[in-house]
C-alpha cells in the first residue's frame, strides 16, 4: 500500500494539471511557465505570461537569470510530444524547482482557458470537472 502511496505522490510532486495551473496564477503565485516548443508553436498561441525556451536551449546560460526558488512549470504541446519532459529534465538537472504540465497546451485549451500569441481566445472549455 506504501508503494502505490509513494506514487501518487511522486506524481502531484512532479506533475500539474492545468487547472491546478491556473488556479495557482490566478493567486498570483510565483511561478515561471514555459514554453519548451519552438518559437513559432510559441508565436501562434501560448499560455498568457509564459516564456518561450525551447528544452533544447535550456542550459546553465539560457537559463541564468531564473529565479530556482519559484516553481517553474514546463509545457508543449500535450500527450504526443515530450518537449516538456525534456525541458523538465533539464531544468531539474539544473536544480530548479519544476512540474510538468500534464496535457500540455492542447488541455489547457479544453479547460477553457486563455491563450495569448497571434490570436488572443479562449479555450474549449470541455474541462474534467475535478
Amino acid at each position: 500500500m506504501e508503494k502505490k502511496i509513494n506514487f501518487y505522490q511522486n506524481k502531484l510532486n512532479y506533475e500539474i494539471d492545468p487547472a491546478d495551473l491556473n488556479e495557482a496564477l490566478n493567486r498570483n503565485e510565483d511561478i515561471i511557465v514555459i514554453d519548451t516548443r519552438e518559437p513559432n508553436a510559441y508565436e501562434k498561441e501560448h499560455i498568457p505570461g509564459a516564456i518561450n525556451l525551447p528544452h533544447a536551449q535550456m542550459n546553465q546560460e539560457s537559463t541564468k537569470d531564473w529565479d530556482k526558488t519559484k516553481l517553474s512549470v514546463c509545457y508543449c504541446d500535450g500527450i504526443g510530444c515530450n518537449a516538456s519532459t525534456h525541458g523538465t529534465l533539464n531544468l531539474s538537472k539544473l536544480n530548479f524547482k519544476v512540474k510538468e504540465l500534464i496535457g500540455g497546451i492542447e488541455w489547457w485549451k479544453l479547460d477553457g482557458f486563455m491563450l495569448s500569441g497571434k490570436t488572443d481566445s479562449a479555450g474549449n472549455k470541455i474541462g474534467c470537472n475535478c
